[in-house]
């Protein structure tokens, strides 16, 4: 069978490789769910502390595979369940709790644009195609888009791209807040490691209550953030790893966290 994600472990990197070129690396259910898997691995191992998402092949993703999701849309219910173990790449039903880095480049539709507003830092290849293309087969957007692209974007800005379906480059990308940086074809699985290898060698524990104060702000907003940087506080600041933040300081050399 072929291995439609690859994994590689690189220290406390961990990089997930869509791995369906031949079908432009197209999402049937069978690529849903490993990457769901390898989602769940990655939040289940200590040892790990960002990943990274790319594609191999020229494109990263030309969006669901219809032809094999076609029979799921037409059942009643979620046509995309999670199992146990299992992460949604789209961050609805349940979410990561550590740091997601995503590289795209080349064809990248529909599923990645959604998933690039469910990770953390997103990296584009020059080049890069985007569209929200469900509106032209009948369908919209399921995985987040119509409201993530919205709250990156603005109002008139995402509905410029989701009632439309238009392409649109990683300039436009960039002005949108869709991707943080461009880089060259081939560099930006580079910099996207280098941007994950750095959140790798910071505080877990501090890493991890950073994103859980963010994401608690914008699914309930500033009082219940506020409130919530109290109740964490005191468990960061007994920690090994702000004692040896401090001490590391106190002694001018780079820290080495070990998540406890």
């Amino acid at each position: 069978m072929d291995v439609l994600v690859t994994r590689e472990r690189r220290g406390h990197v961990y990089l997930l490789g869509l791995n369906r070129a031949a079908k432009r690396n197209a999402f049937n259910p069978a690529m849903f769910h490993d990457l769901a898997r390898a989602y769940g691995e990655y939040e289940a191992d200590t040892e790990l502390r960002c990943a990274v998402v790319f594609a191999h092949g020229d494109h990263f993703t030309g969006g669901i595979d219809l032809a094999e999701y076609s029979t799921r849309f037409a059942q009643p219910g979620d046509p995309f369940p999670m199992a146990a173990g299992e992460i949604d790449p789209f961050g609805l039903r349940n979410h990561l709790t550590k740091p997601l880095v995503i590289a795209v480049h080349g064809i990248s539709f529909t599923i990645a644009i959604e998933m690039l507003l469910a990770a953390d830092v997103r990296i584009a290849a020059r080049g890069t195609r985007f569209a929200q293309l469900e509106i032209a087969r009948g369908l919209y957007p399921l995985g987040g888009a119509t409201f993530r692209l919205v709250r990156e974007a603005g109002w008139g800005n995402a509905m410029r791209y989701l009632l439309t379906g238009a392409e649109f480059g990683p300039d436009d990308a960039l002005r949108l807040g869709l991707i943080q940086e461009i880089a060259e074809p081939g560099e930006h699985l580079t910099r996207a490691i280098e941007i994950a290898e750095r959140i790798a060698k910071q505080a877990p524990l501090g890493v991890r209550a950073t994103l859980k104060s963010a994401r608690l702000f914008v699914e309930q907003g500033e009082p219940a953030a506020a409130a919530h940087v109290r109740d964490d506080m005191p468990a960061i600041l007994d920690s090994e790893d702000f004692a040896e933040g401090v001490e590391s300081f106190r002694e001018r050399r780079p820290a080495v966290f070990r998540g406890r």
